[in-house]
């Protein structure tokens, strides 16, 4: 039903309703839905797409018809009436198809189309196009190209907040992957030692605790050793602070080859660390040679003495220790290692 039958003011009431609509669009699929309903309607047209300019090409995004016309093609801009209205920034109205050379007869004969009205989509850069069909020769109505030019006028508006939501969608998503970046990141520093750049205390206790559930509610057992770096003070008075920290450094060094995907090792303060063998085979006592072999074998030029303590011991599913818990026994089997000894474990650790 065309505009002359159904009055003007209700055209102007469906198109009123599309602009409101199109005001709140928030996506272009959206607009799309608003657009071919509407210029169909408001029209009372039997048919019309919705046309996007698309890289040199005129794509047929949508449209609302009797019969299917082009819906998901691309034709090239000089081929299409749609591009024609683009390249010139005007209006295209033809009541006789078969009359007007703009129209590429190929394409239209096998559709139901004998007139039609197309509008660009904004005028001075032109985005897309409206096109409204009719399957009888008649010559649209001036009321019928306006309110076909408002309505691509209000579509243009509802594209340009569609990529302005975009953008702001996308500034929000990324400021949230950065604070969640930079929150991971204190969340890290928090838990590892500055010196080593191994796990500190609370690093320790945070992973440790949760390892350890898993690794009893699978039936594993654990070893946990406890080191303590012996004579360190005696480094820091002759030599300074800043050889301590390096044989701090080395001995995370050492600890860190050590380990298995699985492992967790921390230094817990000062002169102690400690290694959580997770899923272990080996017995206490071999993993305490191996840690000691580890530090004997350690190949670099050595610049400081260095001789460790350490304490072993074993958890398994049945032993409902807590990591403290755990801590302080490994701790005492490591003063009497330390108590037993006449001179270094270790020879030298190299830095």
């Amino acid at each position: 039903m065309s505009v002359t039958h159904q009055g003007r003011g209700a055209g102007l009431g469906l198109l009123l309703q599309a602009v409101q609509e199109l005001s709140l669009a928030r996506s272009l699929p959206e607009i799309q839905r608003i657009v071919r309903s509407a210029a169909r309607h408001m029209t009372g047209a039997d048919g019309a797409t919705f046309v996007l300019r698309d890289d040199g090409q005129c794509y047929y995004a949508d449209e609302d018809a009797i019969a299917p016309l082009w819906a998901g093609k691309r034709f090239p801009m000089e081929a299409c009436v749609s591009g024609w209205v683009m390249l010139h920034r005007q209006s295209a109205v033809i009541p006789d198809i078969y009359a007007d050379d703009r129209i590429p007869q190929a394409a239209y004969r096998p559709t139901f189309v004998k007139s039609l009205v197309m509008v660009p989509i904004r005028t001075l850069d032109p985005v897309g196009a409206i096109g409204a069909y009719w399957a009888e020769r008649r010559h649209p109505t001036d009321d019928e190209v306006s309110m076909l030019a408002a309505l691509a006028d209000s579509t243009s508006v509802a594209m340009e907040n569609v990529t302005l939501y975009a953008e702001l969608d996308q500034r929000v998503a990324d400021r949230t992957a950065a604070l969640e970046q930079a929150t991971e990141e204190i969340r890290r520093l928090s838990l590892t030692d500055d010196l080593t750049g191994l796990n500190n205390r609370r690093g320790f206790f945070d992973h440790a605790e949760r390892a350890l559930r898993r690794c009893r509610g699978n039936g594993g057992r654990c070893l946990l050793a406890f080191l303590d770096i012996d004579d360190l003070k005696s480094v820091n008075d002759t030599d300074g602070h800043d050889a301590g920290d390096s044989l701090l450094v080395a001995a995370a060094r050492v600890l860190r080859s050590l380990l298995g995907p699985t492992d967790i090792a921390a230094r817990l303060g000062g002169d102690e660390f400690c290694v959580l063998v997770l899923d272990a085979v080996q017995e206490p006592e071999d993993l305490k040679e191996q840690i000691l072999t580890a530090f004997r074998n350690d190949v670099d030029a050595c610049r400081q003495p260095l001789a460790v303590s350490v304490g072993v011991i074993e958890t398994d599913a049945a032993d409902g220790a807590s990591i403290d818990e755990l801590l302080t026994r490994a701790d005492e089997l490591m003063y009497v290692d330390k108590k037993g000894k006449s001179g270094p474990v270790v020879d030298a650790l190299n830095v």
